[in-house]
């Protein structure tokens, strides 16, 4: 497929195609794999050959809550293009990090630091961002609510910016094919890492993100595309729970690849 490009500065505005209530076909039958992981959620699948869009629980689709860890999508973006990631392989030292002392804080790639979720090797990319230019960029491509008060380093952590899962759909989409206005090697950068399956069946890339909501509910994103036969589709999977001690990657995964699953992915046939 042709790709399209876009000015590599952000001298505009730029807007995410959001999916639209007449253009969806609800399949409430996907209900039962979030009553399985004894969570509440929705799902959305565009299929980019027909621009079909598939969507379970359409009402929190729309709804804006914290990215959690998948805003580390747009601190590798920017983090690039602002030429503070290099490469793939560019490492940042333990003595760069945190004081925290954890199994976390080792040196790390960037690629591995992604595919982990490192916290502090996001945190430190992100100071060295800085605030004029985060809020820039953010501003630009209008993410989300594009409210990052608080700290530099965790604002996408503390319930102020927000994004829905039908606009992280848009994101995933325009990641993809190279229409963000980043450079096209930053964004081909950050398609390398979320690339998680790859197989002679299909391509599963994606990221998860996990966090807490304003009403301490425990929440959890698998936002990202699978390829079969020359085929792209995009999917947003957001779980909610009231239940702390829920283990909320677990589910999401299992809720995420369930669904695929049942929607004929996994065989290279799709």
């Amino acid at each position: 497929m042709n790709k399209t490009f876009f000015l590599l500065v952000p001298f505009f505005v730029f807007c995410f195609a959001s999916c639209t209530v007449n253009k969806a076909k609800i399949n409430n039958d996907l209900k039962k794999y979030f009553d399985s992981a004894h969570v509440e959620g929705s799902f959305s699948l565009l299929d980019n050959r027909t621009g079909s869009i598939t969507v379970y629980n359409m009402n929190l689709d729309t709804q804006r809550i914290s990215p959690g860890s998948t805003f580390k999508i747009m601190t590798s973006l920017i983090g690039i293009q602002a030429g503070k990631i290099t490469d793939e392989n560019m490492v940042i030292k333990e003595d760069s990090l945190s004081n925290t002392k954890s199994e976390e804080n080792k040196s790390l790639t960037m690629k591995e630091a992604f595919q982990i979720s490192s916290a502090s090797y996001f945190q430190e990319i992100a100071r060295q961002i800085g605030r004029e230019t985060m809020k820039l960029w953010i501003d630009s491509i209008q993410y989300g609510n594009k409210d990052i008060d608080g700290p530099i380093d965790s604002f996408w952590l503390n319930n102020h910016l927000k994004i829905s899962p039908d606009e992280q759909l848009g994101l995933m989409s325009k990641l993809y094919f190279d229409q963000l206005p980043f450079q096209k090697f930053a964004q081909q950068m950050v398609r390398n890492v979320m690339l998680m399956d790859d197989n002679t069946l299909y391509k599963l890339s994606y990221k998860t993100g996990l966090g807490i909501d304003e009403n301490n509910n425990s929440t959890g994103w698998v936002v990202g595309w699978i390829e079969e036969n020359r085929h792209v589709y995009f999917f947003v999977t957001l779980a909610k729970s009231p239940d702390k001690n829920i283990d909320m990657k677990t589910a999401e995964m299992n809720i995420t690849k369930g669904i695929l699953k049942e929607l004929g992915f996994f065989k290279g046939e799709m």
